[in-house]
């Protein structure tokens, strides 16, 4: 890849106890050591004599127009759409990623898999404005390794006056220092992270991360002014027990029994083909464990199950959203900027 795909990176310094050029990266819980000339965990992050330069700014692989339920943000602008686009690399290498080809790719073929045509972040803007889309979703790969392409298109959107909200769907990996300077710029509205297990050691073994960081990131996200959804893929016999769904589930509610938790059915993707898929019951299990913890608002995705995309008052039980997978079939706040039940007056957390 030539110097003129490069742009200047954020988030990392020089060691005081190293030479040699050598980088710190602090854009995520990896804060990878980077030789001169070497990349970081994403792959994607380049230290050329000591100087830190992304590889997939503008390297978007593709737009979309989606349904912000699919996202899925279902507490968030329910009803509306989102321009989405992501890039090449990842912080995990998750085995079973469903965007394997994008997240891996250039683990998988190399430098090649950045040979994408550039679409700036002026370009980006533009485009949600022709399309009057209703927010931008940095997706599909993990947004924190295009952090300085998506920044650039929230600052391009603020100069046009297009003022839209702008998500995150996230692994959970950024650093302190990442998310305190996207609390400063009021760059996010709101961020989704998966939370894909409970247990230190699967998250070593199936993404190459660690849980501890995820978590931060889950409450720092909570205490904040952004909106936060979490999702868990229940994988058969790797994190859908009891003791791992009730385990999480309790660390969702000692934050907020508020908290939208999404529970998903496992296909099996790239490296974990062998693995079966969830079973109904299963998931229903999940639901209902999340439910006697006391958690508000619990869903059910990648499913064709009547109600398990619902949200329903907590309070008395009332039908206030009907999904049908992405599609919303009835929606009481449709003309209503009031976040309360229109039965019994509870207030419902979400942001219409």
């Amino acid at each position: 890849m030539s110097e003129n795909h490069l742009h200047d990176a954020m988030f990392y310094s020089k060691p005081n106890d190293v030479q040699n050029n050598i980088l710190r990266c602090n854009l995520c819980a990896h804060n990878c050591i980077i030789a001169n000339n070497k990349t970081g965990v994403c792959l994607v992050r380049k230290n050329l004599n000591g100087e830190l330069y992304s590889l997939n700014w503008g390297k978007s692989s593709g737009f979309a127009i989606d349904p912000i339920e699919k996202k899925p943000f279902f507490h968030f602008k329910p009803a509306s759409n989102s321009l989405s686009f992501g890039t090449p690399g990842c912080n995990f290498r998750c085995l079973n990623c469903q965007n394997w080809d994008l997240s891996q790719g250039v683990r998988q073929v190399g430098q090649s898999a950045l040979d994408i045509k550039c679409t700036s972040a002026k370009e980006i803007a533009n485009m949600a404005k022709q399309y009057n889309v209703d927010s931008i979703a940095y997706t599909y790969s993990e947004p924190t390794i295009f952090f300085e392409y998506a920044y650039d298109t929230v600052r391009a959107c603020k100069s046009l006056d297009i003022n839209i909200p702008h998500l995150f769907v996230s692994n959970g990996y950024f650093s302190k220092e990442a998310f305190e300077f996207i609390q400063n710029q009021n760059m996010l509205q709101a961020i989704r992270i998966d939370l894909k297990f409970m247990d230190d050691k699967k998250y070593q073994k199936i993404c190459g991360a660690k849980l501890k960081p995820v978590l931060n990131s889950i409450e720092r996200t909570y205490k904040s002014k952004i909106h936060l959804e979490v999702i868990n893929l229940l994988i058969p016999e790797q994190n859908d027990s009891e003791y791992e769904i009730e385990k999480l589930c309790k660390f969702i509610y000692s934050l907020s029994e508020d908290i939208p938790l999404h529970f998903s059915k496992f296909f099996p993707h790239y490296k974990m083909q062998d693995v079966r898929p969830t079973s109904t019951k299963s998931l229903q299990n999940a639901k209902k464990i999340a439910k006697d913890v006391g958690l508000n608002y619990v869903y059910l995705g990648n499913v064709d199950i009547k109600g398990a995309q619902d949200t329903i008052c907590p309070n008395c039980n009332s039908t206030l959203i009907s999904r049908n997978r992405f599609e919303i079939e009835k929606n009481v706040f449709e003309k209503s900027k009031n976040p309360t039940c229109p039965e019994c007056n509870e207030k419902i957390h979400i942001v219409l």
